[in-house]
């Protein structure tokens, strides 16, 4: 951290104000809980229409059930039906005026409250950025905590309040979503779950296997396993025979087995083998990336790794800390535990009050933006995959509480605030994270002279610890 802090508090957002828009909302939990206001206001408003709507077909039930027996009592003796001229009245009357009423009824359009509601709520909705990225963010999670898609699937998570469940329409759109980003490894993990929930019998208006086996085939083909592509296309044209696609992929296929065939006739036995060999060893698994402690780093996530023998563990402590003397808290010490002996790392508990939570919250809340990392190259400050999560910056002269934190962290570190960033709130959306990362950004001679005021405020605006060469 150098001689600077940032602070991140990961806390729960609280309902905005309907005049405020998002976007990104899944960089952010905070943001995401107004759409839970948002669609429970939704459910009301159809609530109503619904009421509004069984209303008015109660009373077009009436009607027809009144008019069903007069029909037919008229209809087995018309002449005698008419020949009572109130009958005769009642008639001209019924056609000429009270069908228009009825036909008024019918057409009017009950939801205008349900559908001017949602015409306000619609532009605070996610969009599609929004939904691939809360689905990415289960991809992500899924490959760091090592979860099966049957796991996933079943809402089967460790720690989770309220369970549920993916249905196959929802696996299908995963492994489309993988699919576009041509991430063919998940796509195939998705599908043949969708593919399985198909074949215990689940219902799905909206795909069906035929749909499903098109896109697993290819995702299989594309990670080289072309026995099992072929075996999908074939069971996919058992299912449509006049496939254009899984007809021609299908040719394809075979011509291009008759084309490894002919090459291995030509090899001898030993090319044949070791080739094999090889080709055996080779697995299927989620693409490699840029970072070199993706391994570490996921491994810390699922709480593996390095552990702590039992002599080291033995020093460790709880204790009640006074600040090294400090008279705030010589009557009143705070808790202090022991996380970590080197480097020493060490928690406190209980520093700051729910009430204190819920002010930071507030004042977070509505300024909380999408994270963003500086460009190595460009110093222009853009978003990144890496960094999913929202953050605000308070000022302790804003607030009497945000002033009495920074106090606070002063006397129980003893560490000078008064030369450190401003109070960080990050609040991570699902899936959130931020890889491991260099918190500083490296400066040339030039911008750490006097000239460099510019470029030097860019800097600090940013949240940035600047080192000069």
């Amino acid at each position: 951290m150098g001689l600077t802090m940032s602070w991140c508090l990961l806390l729960l957002g609280v309902l905005l104000p309907a005049s405020s828009a998002y976007t990104d909302f899944f960089t952010s939990i905070g943001h995401m809980t107004d759409l839970i206001h948002t669609e429970k206001d939704l459910v009301t408003s159809l609530k109503d229409y619904i009421k509004a709507e069984e209303s008015k077909l109660e009373q077009i039930k009436k009607w027809a059930e009144k008019l069903d027996k007069l029909t037919d009592t008229a209809t087995k003796d018309p002449e005698g039906f008419l020949g009572h001229p109130v009958n005769a009245f009642k008639l001209m009357k019924r056609l000429n005026t009270e069908w228009s009423e009825l036909e008024n009824l019918v057409l009017k359009d009950m939801s205008d409250g349900f559908i001017s509601n949602m015409t306000i709520q619609r532009q605070y909705f996610p969009n599609d950025e929004d939904q691939t990225g809360a689905a990415k963010a289960l991809l992500r999670l899924q490959d760091t905590y090592n979860l099966d898609t049957d796991t996933l699937s079943r809402g089967n998570l460790p720690g989770v309040k309220h369970k549920t469940f993916l249905t196959a329409e929802d696996c299908f759109e995963l492994g489309k979503i993988a699919y576009t980003e041509a991430d063919y490894y998940h796509t195939e993990l998705w599908m043949e779950q969708a593919l399985k929930q198909l074949d215990d019998g689940e219902v799905s208006s909206s795909i069906d296997k035929v749909s499903v086996l098109d896109y697993l085939s290819y995702a299989v083909y594309q990670q080289g396993d072309l026995d099992k592509a072929m075996i999908l296309t074939k069971r996919l044209l058992e299912l449509d025979p006049e496939h254009q696609r899984a007809n021609g992929n299908l040719k394809y296929f075979e011509y291009i087995m008759s084309k490894e065939k002919e090459k291995e006739a030509n090899k001898s036995l030993s090319e044949t083998d070791e080739k094999t060999g090889k080709e055996s060893k080779s697995k299927k698994g989620p693409s490699k990336d840029y970072l070199p402690e993706r391994q570490k780093y996921e491994m810390l996530c699922r709480g593996e790794g390095l552990k702590m023998t039992p002599r080291r563990q033995k020093k460790l402590f709880c204790r009640y800390y006074d600040g090294n003397r400090n008279p705030k808290y010589i009557l009143r010490p705070v808790k202090q535990e022991d996380e970590w002996d080197r480097p020493r790392i060490v928690r406190f508990v209980e520093i700051i009050s729910d009430e204190e939570i819920e002010t930071v919250k507030e004042l977070a809340k509505p300024r909380l933006r999408r994270a963003t990392i500086s460009n190595p190259i460009t110093g222009v400050l853009e978003t990144a995959h890496y960094r999913i999560s929202k953050s605000a910056w308070l000022s302790g002269y804003e607030n009497p509480i945000v002033a009495r934190i920074n106090t606070r962290i002063q006397d129980l570190t003893g560490l000078d605030v008064s030369t450190a960033e401003e109070l960080q709130v990050a609040n991570y959306g699902v899936g959130g994270q931020y890889e491991p990362h260099y918190d500083f950004a490296r400066a040339s001679k030039e911008m750490c002279g006097e000239k460099s005021s510019k470029a030097w405020a860019f800097f600090k605006a940013c949240g940035t610890n600047v080192y000069c060469l």
